[in-house]
């Protein structure tokens, strides 16, 4: 027996692109950092909500509700295209990890003024600009599964199973993600002179 307080009761379908549109393609744009991957996405996910309107339980929000399925539309789209990103080459020339630690497994160069309060910094939109652009350039598999991991809060037997990699391969993935995004976030927040 459902308890009235916490039944949410479905808008008109017709009313969702206005209501949740935009929430949903930056949460999409958040994850495949691609303009149009979003659209598409989020397009997929309005089509299986009304297909699926029936099955609404009333258990969530609307909201919650597509944006469930819209997590499961961007992890077909991962699925989809995980053979191009396992196919890609990893770049040789990134810089050794023995470079940033001394022998004694201190770090060479502290980050710089990383003291600061993730929790403030990550409430700042410039901040999440700078972030989503640090994102964005990494190499595309490195991105995907830091997001997955980081942002999503995927397990990492799950990514492996995603990306069909071993657990070594995404701590090895992971790793490199973190170290080319400390030094895209120093670089472009932290030595920012606006800052």
């Amino acid at each position: 027996m459902n308890n009235p307080a916490t039944t949410h009761q479905p808008t008109d379908p017709e009313t969702w692109v206005d209501r949740y549109g935009n929430y949903l393609y930056a949460f999409a744009l958040s994850r495949v950092r691609n303009p149009s991957t979003a659209e598409e996405v989020v397009q997929e996910t309005l089509l299986a909500a009304l297909g699926a309107r029936k099955n609404f339980k009333k258990q969530s929000s609307e909201k919650t509700w597509l944006t469930g399925i819209l997590k499961h539309k961007i992890m077909d789209h991962f699925r989809k295209h995980a053979k191009e990103l396992n196919d890609l080459r990893i770049d040789s020339t990134e810089t050794p990890i023995e470079t940033f630690f001394t022998e004694n497994g201190q770090w060479r160069d502290k980050p710089a003024l990383w003291a600061a309060d993730p929790h403030e910094l990550f409430k700042q939109k410039e901040f999440l600009a700078v972030l989503r652009y640090c994102l964005s350039v990494l190499p595309a598999r490195q991105s995907d599964v830091f997001t997955l991991r980081e942002l999503d809060g995927l397990s990492t037997a799950d990514i492996c199973k995603l990306f069909d990699i071993t657990a070594t391969n995404c701590w090895v993935i992971l790793h490199r993600a973190r170290m080319l995004l400390r030094n895209c976030v120093e670089k472009n927040w932290f030595n920012d002179p606006k800052q």
